[in-house]
C-alpha cells in the first residue's frame, strides 16, 4: 500500500497540515522527512523501522552516523542528509542562547542541563571549556578537542588569551563518555589534576570538570566536598 491510499487522517503530511507537528508520532515525522518509500514499504513504514533500529527514541537516532542512516534498507545518501539535517537543526536550537535571563553555572547540574545539547547522543568524545564571569555566569562556551582528550593536547596559552580576551575569571571543564558511564578514568582524573596545576599558573581558576553522560553526570568537585 502506497502512503496515497491510506486515508488522509492517517497520512503523515495530511495530518501534519490538520494537527501541527505536535500531533505526529515520531515515526510519522521520520516519513516527512524520508519522503518516498520503496517497493513494498511506505516511507512511513521507513520511518517506523528507522526510529526501532535507533532503539525507539530520538536520543537513539542521534547517536547514528549519517553512514548508519544511509545504510539502513532503501534510505541511502540522499535521504539519510535530511534526517541528518532535521537533527543538526534540533540539536542547534537546544545549544542556541537564550535571549532573556542567563543561570549561574554554580553546580554540576546546572552544568549538565547547560551542556547536554551540545553533547548528547554523540558517538564520540568531545571537551568543551565554559569561560565565566565572576558571579559563575556563562560569558563563552568553546569546544577544544573531539576524539578523545590529554592535558598536554591542549594549549593552556590559547586558553589564557580566551579567558583574557573574554574577562573571565573561571573555567569549567566539560566532556562526554558516550559509554553512558560518567564516572571518570585514570586519564580523566590525571588530566584534570594537571590542567587545574597549569591554569593555576597563569592564574586561571578550573572551578570544575563536569563529565555527561546521556542520562547522568559527574562532577569532580561535588565529589571532592563530599569526601572531606
Amino acid at each position: 500500500m502506497k502512503l496515497k491510499d491510506l486515508p488522509a487522517a492517517e497520512r503523515p503530511r495530511e495530518k501534519m497540515l490538520a494537527l501541527g507537528p505536535s500531533g505526529l508520532s515520531n515515526g510519522e515525522l521520520l516519513a516527512i522527512l524520508l519522503r518516498t518509500g520503496t517497493k513494498g514499504e511506505t516511507a512511513l513504514d521507513q520511518g517506523r523501522k528507522l526510529l526501532a533500529a535507533a532503539g525507539g527514541t530520538l536520543t537513539g537516532l542521534f547517536a547514528l552516523s549519517g553512514k548508519g542512516v544511509a545504510a539502513f534498507k532503501g534510505i541511502g545518501p540522499y535521504k539519510a542528509s535530511s534526517v541528518m539535517a532535521a537533527l543538526e537543526l534540533g540539536r542547534r536550537f537546544l545549544a542556541e542562547k537564550p535571549s532573556l535571563q542567563r543561570t549561574p553555572l554554580s553546580c554540576g547540574r546546572a552544568v549538565a542541563e547547560y551542556m547536554l545539547p551540545r553533547l548528547k547522543g554523540l558517538d564520540h568524545e568531545e571537551l568543551w571549556i565554559i569561560y565565566l564571569n565572576i558571579g559563575n555566569f556563562p560569558l563563552a562556551c568553546e569546544r577544544m578537542t573531539s576524539g578523545g582528550w590529554t592535558s598536554t593536547s591542549l594549549d593552556i596559552k590559547q586558553i589564557a588569551r580566551a579567558a583574557l580576551e573574554r574577562g573571565a575569571s573561571s573555567l569549567i571543564l566539560v566532556h562526554n563518555h558516550p559509554s553512558g558511564d560518567p564516572l571518570p578514568s585514570r586519564a580523566d582524573i590525571s588530566g584534570t589534576n594537571n590542567l587545574k596545576k597549569a591554569l593555576a599558573a597563569v592564574t586561571l581558576k578550573l572551578l570544575d570538570h563536569v563529565i555527561l553522560s546521556d542520562g547522568s553526570f559527574y562532577s569532580f568537585e561535588e565529589e571532592a566536598a563530599r569526601e572531606l
